[in-house]
């Protein structure tokens, strides 16, 4: 909204022509959610230490996260606004996919909170139900899913990436496939958000990989000569994706290792839903299967293990799951697994990139 308010004086003073240009936009959203996550980081951590909102940490988990312990969590609370309000500065403000996200961002954003709050508030508590907390996601998901469908021009075909001609209409199944990834997203990320900047570093790539999917896509000469989805409008959610990762970037500042601040749900499940939200809207959803690869791999770690103990009686395929406790518990430092874990997703990024021109 305030680019509109400077774009207003463009004809007098002719330099501020380019805050028309979607690149420039970007780069200012992501520097201004940085800025706020870096100014306000340390106030936000003292003030969630005042308030003795510390991360619980399980029995049954690896020993070494004892000392872990009352370091804040609710990391949301710092890292939504700084998401928000660049978005809500810099993008187009009649952008209904803009809208979309940013609902994304606060009901999830809401679940996750109620999470943590019920983990704080009752100690040893496991925060809202499976049953609860899915249900919730389901019928945000499902809101989003339904306003997407029925939106004039919106295309419920399923695009193969590294195929020119393969694009299935899913029909109202695509409102279906729409729940799937983005709830499923949302715990994904949740699942991998269990080591010091082992989640919001891959966020980083992952939505730095769509700031160009998003790019390209809403643009009708690219995407034409690249043969991908044209979707008018998507060029908007590049400015949301750069903020993302701008405060990401900002978050990790105090993230990493050894953390200051934990994301929390009210972190990890609304970057979630909101990386699946984009994928989505751009129409590139199986690409999400590479770019988001790691937090794919986590939940298939997650379902694997605990299918395997049900039939086995008992018997495990890894030490302990999510996977990255697995390598832990083989020995494995905490900053190695991390760091690997961030190669792996710089790797799955850049493939898929490839998809772009290989089909």
């Amino acid at each position: 909204m305030l680019y509109k308010l400077i774009y207003l004086f463009h004809t007098d003073i002719s330099w501020l022509n380019v805050f028309r240009y979607i690149t420039f936009r970007t780069i200012l959203s992501a520097l201004t959610a940085l800025m706020i996550c870096l100014l306000f980081g340390g106030w936000v951590i003292n003030r969630l230490r005042m308030m003795q909102v510390s991360q619980y940490i399980r029995e049954d988990g690896p020993p070494n996260h004892k000392v872990k312990k009352g370091t804040p969590t609710m990391g949301g609370c710092l890292l939504l606004p700084a998401i928000l309000l660049p978005t809500v500065l810099w993008a187009e403000p009649n952008n209904i996919y803009v809208w979309i996200v940013i609902f994304v961002i606060l009901s999830f954003g809401g679940i996750g909170f109620m999470d943590d709050y019920l983990k704080i508030s009752r100690k040893n508590s496991r925060g809202l139900s499976v049953t609860s907390k899915f249900s919730l996601q389901i019928m945000a998901a499902f809101l989003v899913a339904l306003i997407l469908y029925f939106f004039p021009g919106f295309d419920s075909r399923l695009y193969l990436p590294f195929f020119k001609t393969i694009a299935p209409d899913l029909g109202l199944g695509y409102i279906a496939l729409a729940v799937f990834i983005i709830v499923g997203t949302s715990n994904a990320v949740n699942l991998t958000d269990g080591l010091d900047g082992l989640a919001i570093s891959p966020l980083i790539v992952a939505f730095g990989s769509y700031v160009v999917f998003a790019y390209l896509s809403g643009h009708i000469k690219i995407s034409s000569y690249l043969q991908i989805p044209y979707v008018a409008g998507t060029g908007e959610i590049s400015l949301l994706c750069g903020a993302v990762v701008g405060a990401g970037l900002g978050f990790l500042w105090y993230n990493a290792y050894p953390a200051e601040i934990f994301m929390g749900d009210m972190g990890s499940l609304p970057m979630g839903a909101v990386l699946g939200t984009v994928a989505i809207i751009t129409k590139q959803e199986l690409v999400l299967i590479l770019v988001g690869g790691l937090f794919v791999f986590e939940a298939l770690s997650v379902i694997f293990q605990v299918a395997y103990f049900r039939i086995t009686g008992g018997q495990r395929i890894f030490r302990m799951a999510p996977i990255h406790h697995h390598f832990e518990l083989k020995g494995w430092p905490e900053p190695k697994v991390i760091v690997r874990f961030w190669i792996i997703a710089i790797i799955l990024a850049l493939l898929s990139f490839s998809s772009l021109k290989l089909r």
